[in-house]
């Protein structure tokens, strides 16, 4: 069974400083990991709303923690606000947003998120969405392709790959992950570890779940539902989320709305590092209401 591995818990405990009777929101549920440490330091009074926008996520953490402090609920960034005041709360002590795909969802095959699956490019973190990233690549103008990867992928080679893509789909149907990323390969010399599709698998996972936008929604809704003094944990893992939560906090600062717990993101230490390979890029910021 492949175990998804929570980053920095100590670190976003530390900065979420959680009271024993509070109500908390993680709005990135996952694997589970930061909703179990939350869990350690709430007595019986405590709740954590357990969100994620990935059903069978939830189906998982449901199987996995049975404990009457916890209320699943699915939806996304965007709905958090929604979802809270649904179940009755006007108000929470804290949120925490992970940012990053789990490895569950990496190494699950079926849901189109890796290089190397030989499933249809699929990569909807919630299925009931119309849009696939098979979609994109077959479909799309070459123009938008190269958009999506120059912003979203921050790929300086998007116009070759966008052409490639267009070429290639012209000959046939452009079906899985790995017919996408061998493409990639022979178009773009790999260079170092980095395989050369991996800015282009996050610009269509980027695309295809609309993440941006929903992290900007996201970040409002968690500030209209904390109550005064409660804390705000974003962990982000590449420069286009971590520069919307830099900007989203110093914006809110400067307004009187939040107070920045840190100025520069904090980052796995070493050991982490040793123990979780795939935490190097993780980047915590924190803010608390005022």
């Amino acid at each position: 069974m492949t175990v998804h591995t929570p980053v920095l818990t100590t670190e976003v405990m530390e900065m979420l400083d959680p009271v024993s009777d509070g109500r908390y929101v993680d709005a990135t549920l996952g694997g589970g990991g930061h909703t179990r440490e939350l869990l350690k330091r709430l007595d019986e009074g405590g709740v954590v709303i357990a969100m994620d926008r990935d059903e069978e996520a939830l189906k998982r953490a449901r199987r996995q923690i049975e404990d009457r402090r916890v209320i699943f609920q699915q939806g996304r960034f965007s709905e958090m606000a929604e979802k809270v005041r649904s179940l009755g709360y006007r108000d929470v002590e804290g949120v925490i947003m992970d940012l990053g795909i789990s490895m569950i969802q990496i190494k699950d095959e079926e849901r189109g998120f890796s290089l190397y699956s030989r499933a249809p490019l699929d990569m909807r973190m919630d299925r009931s969405l119309p849009l696939t990233a098979g979609d994109i690549v077959n479909t799309w103008s070459e123009r938008e392709i190269e958009r999506i990867l120059r912003e979203y992928g921050e790929e300086r080679k998007a116009a070759r790959i966008a052409r490639a893509i267009v070429t290639e789909r012209r000959k046939a149907r452009i079906e899985t992950c790995l017919q996408l990323s061998s493409l990639l390969e022979r178009v773009c010399r790999r260079r170092g570890r980095i395989h050369p599709a991996t800015r282009t698998f996050q610009a269509l996972r980027i695309a295809v779940n609309n993440e941006l936008e929903e992290l900007s929604a996201g970040l409002r809704n968690a500030t209209g539902i904390l109550k005064i003094g409660g804390r705000l944990c974003v962990i982000s893992y590449h420069s286009l989320e971590d520069r919307i939560v830099k900007r989203y906090f110093i914006e809110a600062e400067k307004q009187g709305r939040l107070r920045r717990l840190n100025k520069k993101p904090v980052v796995p230490g070493r050991e982490e590092l040793r123990r979780n390979p795939s935490s190097r890029s993780a980047k915590l910021r924190g803010a608390e209401k005022v």
